[in-house]
């Protein structure tokens, strides 16, 4: 065996309720001011959430209208004063209280981001990493692909069934590459391991619980040619009882879920978070572009997988440094030197570039919104615009 493993946690995980509160507060300061400035951190913990940062923006929102956004994404989120959860089992938004504490961004920062001509230089320095590979049709890694499938496919059953399942799932998925070269080659050989904790209302036995996730689990749509129940080492609510569940048993943090976010462990991560921050920081959109270098690089057929490194100056817009690495797995004529240098000169990369390519000033229902990618994953999902493959071509005149 050679197993590797990635876990998810479903958008009512306390960490995840975090980022969705902040992302929620990004969406609706940016609706109104497209030029909006924002990195409001947010902890949540019993029936307190506290909002954290700076705003700078031409709007002004009072505390009513705080209170208002973070109850209306826990209400999203499946947190809805359900009535099969007691109030000391299970968050009711009602109970909330909501302290904002919000300052001004530092005018230091504004004078290096907001250039001449239009241009914008980097929100912060800092390093992000893009990952793809050819393990699955998304260019996603195997394991966090799956426990996605499964984590989704609960979250909704749980969220349409209130009587039944909570909504602060985890999912954890071990695939087997049988050896270390099959591994380094992307050839999965089938899943090893599921484990899945969904909490279930006091009513329900355990035997019961584990015989509803199981079905689940099978209804999923994992890959039959690498699930096979027979065989697949299956864990559900191991403990024996989950019922007590959400921020009243467990404080959530903006920033804590980076690997569910991004590539599951199986490629290095940035130094920064992406949710809460809009779009000039280049932690949330260096990882972006990251993603889609390495993605369409790997689509068009140079690589079997492939790590891209941007690194970025505050208050420069061009950045510091653009590195391709293949891990040995080049499949073209072009080496990781060339792509790199192919890189830097094709694509500007700077923050201006960017939120025009993927119009990332611009969240709505019509193409996507920030609290939507905190709750589903910043990579991996091919309705961002991150995620497009319109440089295939380009890069398959390497090959």
């Amino acid at each position: 065996m050679y197993l590797f493993t990635s876990e998810v946690v479903s958008p009512g995980h306390p960490d995840k309720c975090a980022d969705i509160i902040a992302d929620s507060i990004v969406d609706e300061i940016l609706k109104q001011d497209p030029n909006g400035r924002v990195a409001a951190e947010v902890f949540i913990a019993g029936k307190h959430v506290v909002i954290g940062g700076e705003v700078n923006a031409k709007i002004d929102f009072t505390h009513d209208d705080y209170r208002h956004i973070v109850k209306g994404a826990l209400s999203e989120i499946g947190y809805n004063d359900n009535p099969h959860f007691t109030r000391a089992q299970c968050l009711h938004p009602q109970d909330l209280q909501v302290d904002v504490f919000l300052n001004q961004q530092s005018p230091d920062i504004n004078q290096g981001v907001d250039q001449e001509g239009g241009e914008i230089g980097a929100g912060d320095q800092g390093i992000m990493f893009g990952f793809a590979s050819c393990e699955t049709k998304n260019f996603m890694p195997a394991a966090i692909t799956y426990a996605r499938l499964l984590c989704d496919h609960v979250y909704a059953y749980a969220k349409s069934h209130p009587n039944e399942l909570g909504v602060d799932i985890k999912t954890q998925v071990s695939v087997d590459y049988g050896t270390k070269s099959n591994f380094e080659e992307c050839k999965p050989q089938s899943i090893h391991t599921i484990v899945v904790s969904a909490p279930c209302v006091e009513s329900m036995s355990i035997e019961r619980v584990r015989d509803l996730i199981g079905n689940l689990i099978d209804s999923a749509g994992l890959p039959k040619e690498l699930y096979d129940k027979s065989k697949t080492i299956i864990y559900i609510n191991p403990t024996g009882r989950y019922v007590n569940h959400s921020s009243l048993h467990d404080s959530g943090l903006t920033g804590r879920k980076l690997i569910v976010d991004s590539f599951g462990g199986y490629s290095p991560i940035g130094g920064g978070a992406q949710s809460s921050k809009d779009y000039t920081k280049v932690d949330r959109s260096g990882l972006y572009a990251a993603r889609y270098i390495a993605k369409n690089i790997v689509a068009a057929g140079l690589a079997k997988k492939c790590i891209v490194q941007l690194s970025y100056a505050i208050g420069v817009a061009k950045p510091v440094s653009v590195s391709v690495d293949c891990m040995g797995t080049n499949l073209g004529a072009a080496s990781d030197d060339e792509l790199s240098a192919f890189v830097l000169e094709k694509f500007p990369l700077t923050p201006r570039w960017i939120i025009d390519k993927f119009g990332l000033d611009r969240p709505g229902k019509e193409s996507f919104l920030y609290a939507d990618v905190a709750a589903r994953g910043q990579v991996g999902n091919d309705e961002y615009p991150w995620e497009k493959l319109d440089s295939v071509e380009l890069f398959k005149a390497l090959k």
